[in-house]
């Protein structure tokens, strides 16, 4: 049996720990022997159905509470989980439904498990001959995995990367993997069953939310306290408000919902919450900005918050979830570099005049994980020198699947390029930004990162909702510029030519170019994957058909 799978049954024997969720209407504890239990029920169901070692199985809904023992029923079954996009209120369901046709046959998934609240799901699914099976009526007679249902090779989790919609691809996690980088994370932040309590509200289709915050703690036996992306969306406010009242001491998110939140605690009554419980505030998923954990941390130190509770860290499907955090109790270390150096030399050098730019670090690799950086020709490089980060180790895919096959990711020597550029600065890692994403001007290379945040200081911009687009050079264009698109609930008002010049002098000032053209949008305009991610090139394809 495979170290994961054996963890996660010991924790089923032996954990008082487990998992709630309801709130802020119902909550419900459910401890994680219970969860076990009802996974050894469901798991008979899916045997019975004809679900064996090595099957897919794509999982669609919404409640934590379901999808947790859904989940463990199809890894007690030996197979894998492939939790599919969701729908949301402005999805094209028939469009939806091609794309999910595509994404099972791609996984060779026979069977999907469907719940709340996507039950009302179940016609589209019919039409378009997906087999099914609803949740909140799955079960059977419990059974006992067998001691060889899976090994460290067999694959775990199918996680459906960004955009996949689109073009369907899916990193291929083994049970290896995952135990591997379960191992790693839960050391480094040195999580404890006896004093941590998670508090998420993640979805979890994206890999920080499935793994971080769904297996991790139910492998682990840790306490956890879950809600809905929408119920978080729709009130920020009670992400911090679930840590205040149960304590919680571990919380993850991207950058933009720690801006959000930030806002939110600016204007919170004082004395309304108590954030002094919190140690691990992890910000990953997308590029961090240093301002906005800046502010998040200022507004919270009200609440009682260390800003030594910040954790900046370097994550992505490949490696399962983690690459690097930062060292707890230190809060957020950025590295202020030389803006010419970096740009014109690719050198990282520390700021000592002039213009500057800052990253934060992102702590040395996570144990079992090498990260080296390699420039052109494959030479690599030393300390401070910028060029595509490589990563080895047990927790690194062995590869896609794709809509023409599967695709292997690691060369010769196992070392798997990220297509992320940075650098090594004291053991640190530091991410600049996606190399197909850089901009060059005047030899000069200009990370899209800068531009973004640069636009969204201006005022009336959405906050998280500015784009770089880089435009290549052609159609009358002698060098290589950018557009910048931005959302604000000003479009179409006399106020867009004022946010067009602000936008423009601000990422002047931040990057000494001017954009080619900045384009205002209707909040909602800007393509997103469906985790939430801006998309550059779904972008530029928006911009070039508005002419």
């Amino acid at each position: 049996m495979s170290r994961f799978l054996a963890t996660m049954l010991d924790t089923a024997a032996h954990s008082d720990r487990g998992m709630t969720t309801g709130e802020p209407t119902t909550p419900v504890r459910t401890p994680w022997p219970d969860v076990h239990s009802r996974a050894r029920g469901m798991a008979g169901a899916l045997r019975a159905a004809g679900v064996a070692p090595r099957a897919a199985v794509g999982i669609l809904a919404g409640q934590p509470a379901l999808i947790a023992p859904a989940a463990q029923a199809v890894w007690l079954c030996g197979g894998s989980v492939t939790m599919l996009h969701q729908p949301t209120a402005r999805t094209d369901l028939m469009a939806w439904a091609e794309d999910t046709v595509a994404v099972l046959r791609m996984v060779d998934a026979g069977l999907v498990l469907l719940g709340a609240p996507f039950d009302g799901l179940a016609p589209v699914l019919t039409e378009r001959g997906i087999p099914f099976r609803v949740l909140h009526e799955l079960d059977g007679e419990p059974v006992e995995p067998a001691v060889d249902v899976a090994g460290e090779g067999d694959t775990a989790l199918l996680q459906l990367t960004s955009g996949s919609t689109a073009k369907p691809k899916a990193v291929r996690i083994t049970h290896g993997n995952l135990h591997a980088n379960i191992t790693a994370m839960t050391a480094t932040a040195q999580l404890d069953p006896a004093r941590d309590v998670l508090v998420s509200w993640l979805p979890l289709f994206h890999d920080m939310g499935m793994v971080g915050f769904l297996t991790t703690p139910m492998v682990c036996g840790l306490e956890l306290v879950t809600v809905t992306p929408m119920d978080f969306l729709s009130r920020p406010t009670l992400w911090a408000e679930l840590i205040s009242k149960y304590r919680g001491s571990v919380t993850a998110a991207p950058n933009f919902a720690y801006s959000v939140l930030a806002r939110r605690l600016a204007r919170a009554e004082a004395g309304s919450l108590d954030l002094s419980s919190m140690r691990f505030a992890l910000n990953g998923a997308e590029p961090i900005d240093p301002g906005v954990v800046e502010a998040f941390a200022e507004a919270g130190a009200r609440f009682g918050l260390s800003p030594d509770c910040v954790v900046a860290a370097y994550g992505m499907a490949e490696t399962a979830l983690g690459v690097s955090f930062a060292p707890i109790d230190t809060g957020l270390q950025v590295d202020q570099v030389d803006a010419h150096a970096l740009e014109s030399q690719r050198r990282a050098l520390p700021a000592m005049y002039g213009p500057s730019r800052r990253f934060p670090k992102l702590g040395p690799p996570l144990p079992g994980i090498e990260v080296r950086v390699v420039g052109e020709g494959g030479r690599v490089l030393g300390e401070r020198e910028v060029g595509v980060l490589q990563l080895r180790g047990e927790s690194v895919t062995p590869g896609y699947l794709t809509v023409q096959g599967p695709i292997a990711t690691q060369d010769a020597q196992g070392w798997f390029d990220t297509g992320d550029e940075g650098y090594l600065a004291e053991g640190s890692v530091v991410v600049c930004g996606r190399r197909k994403d850089v901009i060059i001007m005047a030899g000069r290379n200009i990370y899209p990162t800068d531009i973004e945040r640069a636009a969204a200081g201006a005022d009336g911009v959405r906050a998280g909702n500015a784009v770089a687009v880089r435009l290549d050079a052609a159609d009358g264009r002698h060098r290589e510029s950018f557009t910048v698109a931005v959302e604000s609930r000003q479009a179409g008002t006399e106020d867009e030519q004022r946010i067009r010049s602000d936008v423009t002098s601000r990422v002047v000032s931040a990057v000494g170019v001017r954009p080619a053209e900045v384009v205002v949008l209707t909040p909602g305009s800007l393509p997103k994957t469906p985790s939430g991610k801006l998309r550059r090139a779904a972008t530029a394809a928006l911009l070039l058909a508005r002419g």
